[in-house]
């Protein structure tokens, strides 16, 4: 067998065709030539009406449009995402909070307040369900990952502390998220929603941590190995899972009567059930045959199916798609190579991508200028000192309880109220389902904004900023 090199080499010996050139130009003067010939010969020839009843209409300049602006606004998140991105990060900031406030930044909140054509231009309210449609895509996709980040064995070697933490910053939180939606309720609650599921989102909404970006905050102060860090990591786990199982029962009884839930429910555990006792263990022993093979297009196209399958199984029970495919990324092996690979291949492209995308939907929906008086920025104010109060009290008090020391409990509190792109996704669904107004969803996304940039000072502030020793405890 003859090397390319080789091949070269005899192509090179070889004479070139005679006439090469003239036999080129001969062939397309025939085909014009020809078509010549055989244009007239259609000049008198009527087309049929049943031809010209499936005839494709012509396309709607109007609608082609959508797709120019879909590409501009992709182009502006992405580009105006980046550069505050950055700019975040130089401030010591998460820079998806960057990204967040680029998306609302370009929208009617403040492009739209100063220069209303510059936001129409890039952010056109037709392109809206477009935008949204990939937005969906894209947190399918990213809580896929999420779930994938999960690693048993930390929560396993820390079981007994992290449920305690876990559970206290979401029980106390929801407390206090379901108290203040009393004052809330007749002021922001959607057409028709009922008090009981305004309330239950309420709690659940004041609850969430947002697990990727702790990590990432610990990651980059070097905290990750810490046992603190170790304990942050477990418990922000821990919670998002139970807090997303709740999420998902008050999808279910949101959107339907009391029986419907009742089934939605039971579909939902019977679902769970068939995922892990049935599901996981193909999963495994499917990884651990292929581990040792590279990652092909053919895996990878397996993997897809399988991440919108389970997502489109848990929009057709009656929750979220993103449910699905959270769950099939928790019981996916954290340490399979092909795992991993393919989570290295696909987060570029939903961070860089998919993402923006996301917080293009989120900017275009918010709109700070609902907030039009005093009262309406207190109660912006009220709503962010409950939800820190809550996940930073109730954590505290949990690890106390279970024996950290003073400084440690308190920067355990700080990371547990580090809510970021996860609250975002929890608030969506809320104003998708209309369970709360567009005023109140850009209240909670203030809050969402102010408790994880906080994050950075209040971790300097009770001096556990960067790696720490291990703390002090007494036995549980």
């Amino acid at each position: 067998m003859t090397s390319p090199a080789e091949r070269l080499k005899i192509d090179a010996k070889s004479p070139p065709l005679i006439g090469g050139p003239f036999a080129y130009f001969a062939m397309m003067a025939a085909g014009f030539g020809s078509f010549l010939l055989i244009d007239p010969l259609g000049g008198g020839v009527i087309a049929s009406a049943s031809a010209a009843t499936v005839a494709v209409a012509p396309a709607d300049n109007g609608k082609a449009n959508i797709l120019v602006h879909v590409l501009i606004t992709l182009v502006a998140v992405v580009v105006v995402g980046q550069v505050f991105g950055r700019l975040f990060r130089l401030m010591g900031q998460p820079p998806v909070i960057g990204e967040v406030i680029a998306g609302i930044a370009l929208g009617p909140s403040l492009l739209g307040r100063i220069w209303p054509e510059a936001s129409q231009f890039l952010m056109p309210a037709e392109v809206g369900p477009f935008i949204g449609v990939i937005a969906q895509i894209g947190i399918i996709l990213y809580m896929f990952l999420v779930g994938l980040e999960l690693n048993p064995a930390v929560l396993r070697k820390r079981a007994g502390k992290s449920l305690a933490i876990s559970h206290a910053s979401i029980v106390v939180p929801f407390i206090g998220g379901s108290a203040l939606g009393l004052y809330l309720y007749p002021k922001f609650a959607g057409e028709g929603v009922s008090f009981t599921n305004f309330n239950l989102f309420m709690g659940v909404s004041m609850s969430v941590t947002a697990f990727p970006v702790l990590a990432r905050i610990l990651s980059d102060r070097r905290m990750q190995h810490t046992s603190l860090g170790v304990t942050a990591l477990s418990a922000a786990a821990a919670g998002d899972a139970t807090a997303w199982c709740l999420l998902a029962f008050i999808v279910g009884f949101a959107q339907s009567a009391v029986s419907q839930a009742v089934v939605t429910l039971l579909l939902t555990v019977g679902f769970v059930v068939v995922m892990y006792f049935a599901a996981r263990p193909v999963i495994e022993q499917t990884l651990r045959r292929h581990d040792d093979s590279p990652l092909t297009p053919a895996l990878m196209a397996v993997i897809f199916v399988a991440v919108f399958a389970s997502a489109l199984t848990t929009e057709a029970i009656g929750i979220h798609a993103l449910f699905g495919a959270f769950l099939l990324g928790a019981i996916t092996p954290h340490d399979s190579r092909l795992a991993q690979a393919f989570a290295h291949k696909l987060e570029d492209v939903v961070t860089v991508l998919l993402l923006p995308a996301f917080f293009a939907a989120v900017g275009m929906r918010t709109q700070i200028g609902l907030l039009s008086g005093v009262e309406d920025w207190l109660i912006c104010g009220l709503i962010t000192l409950v939800a820190t109060a809550g996940k930073f009290g109730g954590t505290y008090a949990a690890a106390r309880f279970v024996g950290l020391d003073q400084r440690h409990s308190a920067g355990l509190g700080v990371l547990m109220n580090t809510r970021g792109l996860m609250e975002l996704i929890v608030l969506n669904i809320g104003l998708e389902m209309k369970v709360i107004s567009p005023t109140l969803f850009a209240m909670m996304v203030l809050m969402a904004l102010a408790t994880t940039v906080a994050t950075g000072p209040a971790l300097k502030l009770v001096g556990v900023d960067r790696h720490v020793d291990e703390p002090d405890t007494k036995p549980a």
